[in-house]
Protein backbone atom coordinates (compact mmCIF):
# COMPACT_ATOMS: atom_id res chain seq x y z
CA UNK A 1 0.00 0.00 0.00
CA UNK A 2 2.81 1.95 1.04
CA UNK A 3 4.09 1.99 -2.75
CA UNK A 4 0.42 3.48 -4.67
CA UNK A 5 0.55 6.43 -6.55
CA UNK A 6 -0.65 9.32 -3.47
CA UNK A 7 -3.32 10.86 -4.42
CA UNK A 8 -3.39 14.92 -4.64
CA UNK A 9 -3.67 15.14 -0.82
CA UNK A 10 -0.82 12.40 -0.34
CA UNK A 11 -3.68 9.49 0.51
CA UNK A 12 -2.21 6.01 -0.41
CA UNK A 13 -4.68 3.97 1.30
CA UNK A 14 -6.84 2.57 3.75
CA UNK A 15 -6.79 -0.31 6.16
CA UNK A 16 -10.11 -1.29 7.94
CA UNK A 17 -9.67 -3.81 11.06
CA UNK A 18 -12.68 -5.74 12.50
CA UNK A 19 -12.76 -5.52 16.53
CA UNK A 20 -16.30 -6.04 18.30
CA UNK A 21 -18.06 -4.48 21.06
CA UNK A 22 -16.50 -7.26 23.02
CA UNK A 23 -13.46 -4.86 23.40
CA UNK A 24 -15.42 -2.22 25.36
CA UNK A 25 -18.11 -4.74 27.07
CA UNK A 26 -16.90 -8.31 26.92
CA UNK A 27 -19.23 -10.55 28.65
CA UNK A 28 -18.71 -13.46 31.60
CA UNK A 29 -16.15 -16.05 30.59
CA UNK A 30 -14.58 -14.32 27.25
CA UNK A 31 -11.96 -12.49 29.19
CA UNK A 32 -9.25 -13.38 26.32
CA UNK A 33 -11.76 -13.18 23.31
CA UNK A 34 -12.33 -9.10 24.87
CA UNK A 35 -8.40 -8.24 25.69
CA UNK A 36 -8.10 -9.86 21.68
CA UNK A 37 -10.84 -7.49 20.66
CA UNK A 38 -9.04 -4.81 23.03
CA UNK A 39 -5.58 -4.87 21.28
CA UNK A 40 -7.45 -4.33 17.83
CA UNK A 41 -8.81 -1.57 19.49
CA UNK A 42 -5.89 -0.22 21.32
CA UNK A 43 -3.63 -0.17 18.15
CA UNK A 44 -5.83 2.06 16.10
CA UNK A 45 -3.89 4.88 16.65
CA UNK A 46 -1.04 4.19 17.06
CA UNK A 47 -1.08 2.40 13.51
CA UNK A 48 -2.80 5.11 11.75
CA UNK A 49 0.10 7.56 13.52
CA UNK A 50 3.10 5.14 12.26
CA UNK A 51 1.53 5.06 8.97
CA UNK A 52 0.14 8.56 8.66
CA UNK A 53 4.00 9.79 6.82
CA UNK A 54 3.09 7.04 4.36
CA UNK A 55 -0.17 8.71 3.79
CA UNK A 56 -1.94 5.47 5.15
CA UNK A 57 -5.56 5.64 7.60
CA UNK A 58 -6.16 3.10 10.06
CA UNK A 59 -9.97 2.63 10.95
CA UNK A 60 -11.72 -0.10 13.20
CA UNK A 61 -14.85 -1.17 12.70
CA UNK A 62 -16.98 -2.96 16.13
CA UNK A 63 -19.75 -4.69 15.33
CA UNK A 64 -22.22 -5.75 17.83
CA UNK A 65 -23.06 -9.35 18.94
CA UNK A 66 -23.41 -12.17 17.21
CA UNK A 67 -25.19 -15.20 18.44
CA UNK A 68 -23.65 -18.62 17.12
CA UNK A 69 -24.14 -21.08 20.22
CA UNK A 70 -25.84 -21.91 22.87
CA UNK A 71 -24.41 -21.28 26.51
CA UNK A 72 -23.31 -23.35 28.25
CA UNK A 73 -23.65 -27.62 27.69
CA UNK A 74 -26.61 -29.28 26.96
CA UNK A 75 -30.11 -27.76 27.46
CA UNK A 76 -29.66 -26.32 30.84
CA UNK A 77 -29.98 -22.50 29.31
CA UNK A 78 -33.18 -21.40 27.32
CA UNK A 79 -32.03 -18.64 25.93
CA UNK A 80 -29.54 -17.58 23.86
CA UNK A 81 -26.28 -16.20 24.63
CA UNK A 82 -25.35 -13.21 22.53
CA UNK A 83 -21.30 -13.56 21.55
CA UNK A 84 -19.78 -10.79 20.11
CA UNK A 85 -17.82 -11.35 16.87
CA UNK A 86 -16.90 -10.93 13.21
CA UNK A 87 -20.70 -10.95 12.85
CA UNK A 88 -22.07 -8.08 14.32
CA UNK A 89 -23.28 -5.70 11.65
CA UNK A 90 -25.61 -2.72 12.80
CA UNK A 91 -26.57 -5.10 16.26
CA UNK A 92 -26.41 -8.53 14.44
CA UNK A 93 -25.92 -9.57 11.00
CA UNK A 94 -28.22 -11.76 9.18
CA UNK A 95 -25.42 -14.07 8.05
CA UNK A 96 -25.40 -18.03 7.19
CA UNK A 97 -24.02 -18.91 10.86
CA UNK A 98 -27.43 -16.82 12.23
CA UNK A 99 -29.39 -19.05 9.34
CA UNK A 100 -28.94 -22.29 10.72
CA UNK A 101 -30.34 -21.25 14.07
CA UNK A 102 -34.09 -21.67 14.53
CA UNK A 103 -36.40 -18.71 13.61
CA UNK A 104 -37.67 -18.67 17.40
CA UNK A 105 -33.27 -17.96 18.05
CA UNK A 106 -33.33 -15.32 14.84
CA UNK A 107 -35.93 -12.78 16.14
CA UNK A 108 -34.71 -13.30 20.14
CA UNK A 109 -31.08 -12.02 18.95
CA UNK A 110 -32.84 -9.14 16.44
CA UNK A 111 -35.46 -8.17 19.36
CA UNK A 112 -32.26 -7.23 21.74
CA UNK A 113 -31.36 -4.88 19.30
CA UNK A 114 -32.50 -1.30 20.35
CA UNK A 115 -32.97 0.39 16.70
CA UNK A 116 -33.04 -0.66 14.37
CA UNK A 117 -34.61 -4.10 15.93
CA UNK A 118 -33.85 -6.56 13.61
CA UNK A 119 -30.64 -8.72 12.30
CA UNK A 120 -28.09 -6.51 10.29
CA UNK A 121 -27.84 -7.07 7.00
CA UNK A 122 -23.58 -7.20 5.66
CA UNK A 123 -24.44 -5.08 3.09
CA UNK A 124 -24.57 -2.24 6.02
CA UNK A 125 -21.05 -3.62 7.31
CA UNK A 126 -19.75 -2.86 3.77
CA UNK A 127 -21.41 0.50 3.29
CA UNK A 128 -19.87 1.62 6.36
CA UNK A 129 -16.45 0.49 4.67
CA UNK A 130 -17.47 2.65 1.97
CA UNK A 131 -18.26 5.27 3.85
CA UNK A 132 -15.22 5.27 5.78
CA UNK A 133 -12.97 4.93 2.31
CA UNK A 134 -14.59 8.44 0.86
CA UNK A 135 -13.94 10.26 4.07
CA UNK A 136 -10.07 11.07 4.15
CA UNK A 137 -10.52 12.97 7.72
CA UNK A 138 -11.23 10.01 9.62
CA UNK A 139 -8.21 8.40 11.03
CA UNK A 140 -7.33 6.51 13.99
CA UNK A 141 -10.86 6.25 14.82
CA UNK A 142 -13.12 2.99 16.47
CA UNK A 143 -16.34 3.11 14.89
CA UNK A 144 -19.66 1.03 16.52
CA UNK A 145 -21.74 -0.33 14.37
CA UNK A 146 -24.31 -1.89 16.81
CA UNK A 147 -27.83 -0.76 16.40
CA UNK A 148 -26.87 1.09 20.31
CA UNK A 149 -26.83 -2.59 21.18
CA UNK A 150 -24.93 -3.00 24.99
CA UNK A 151 -23.72 -6.89 25.69
CA UNK A 152 -25.14 -7.93 28.98
CA UNK A 153 -22.51 -9.48 31.56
Amino acid sequence: MSRNKPDPDGHRGLMVNTASVAAFEGQVGQAAYSASKGGIVGMTLPIARDLAPLGIRVVTIAPGAAGGHWAGQGARRERPRLTAGLWGSAGLFSTPLLAGLPEKVRKFLGQQVPFPSRLGDPAEYAHLVQALAENPMINGEVVRLDGALRMQP
